[in-house]
């Protein structure tokens, strides 16, 4: 009598394993192409909460013919305006550039001005700390500064923000000033000039920065500031 052997192979076929690869490349692809696209859209939308704060800073000397942040608290308040902090009423924002990110000097002022007008969202009558001060799209801290010394080697009033990773520095950088060079040194020439720090957030300085590259293998962040 003869017995057939009812044992039969088991396993996947090489087929049957290429085509499980295959799918598993396609997610995986899919997966870190939908971060990336995460990403690009926050750094878009950091650069759009920077170019806000410019647009309101304008908006506000054409409407009122005055700099946010420099009319004093019964200016504001006779606007009907709440809260009473403001600023001395001497044509100059004075902001140094230690202030910018613990909202000291007159920029507590500068942000009740800016949020009463209806010019910026957020409450005018947050405390004049680092409390107070706007996020931006990234989660770290927003602030302006017009230290008489300048900053990163620039006059004026800037804008800048804090706790940006390697990456998101760099893709503010190019949609501002444009491509960076093939070196990726950018954070020294333009408009967008910045420091990678330990420190978060990361005050600005006066003197202009020594030219690093992005190298998105960097651990530390970045605070970057936009001239207004």
């Amino acid at each position: 009598m003869k017995y057939r052997n009812k044992s039969r192979q088991s396993g996947f076929t090489l087929v049957e394993i290429a085509i499980v690869l295959v799918i598993i490349g396609l997610l995986l692809g899919g997966v870190l192409k939908g971060q990336e696209m995460i990403e690009n859209s926050r750094i878009k939308s950091i650069v759009n909460d920077m170019k806000a704060v410019q647009a309101a800073y304008n908006g506000y000397i054409d409407r009122y013919k005055a700099i946010p942040g420099d009319d004093t608290a019964a200016t504001m308040l006779a606007r009907g305006w709440p809260g009473t902090v403001g600023g001395t009423g001497n044509g100059v924002l004075l902001i140094t550039a230690a202030q910018t990110f613990t909202n000291g000097g007159e920029q507590g002022a500068f942000w009740r001005a800016m949020r009463a007008s209806g010019l910026l969202q957020g409450d005018p009558t947050a405390p004049a700390t680092a409390v107070g001060l706007p996020r931006h799209a990234g989660g770290g801290l927003m602030g302006v500064t017009s230290d008489l010394a300048g900053i990163y080697g620039q006059n004026g009033v800037s804008v800048c923000v804090a706790g940006l990773n390697t990456k998101q520095a760099a893709g503010v950088d190019s949609l501002i000033d444009g491509a960076l060079p093939a070196n990726q040194i950018g954070n020294s020439t333009g408009t967008i000039r910045g420091e990678t720090n330990a420190v978060n957030p990361f005050a600005p300085i006066n003197t202009t920065p020594v030219g690093v590259a992005y190298n998105e293998t960097a651990v530390t962040t970045w605070t970057v500031c936009m001239r207004i």
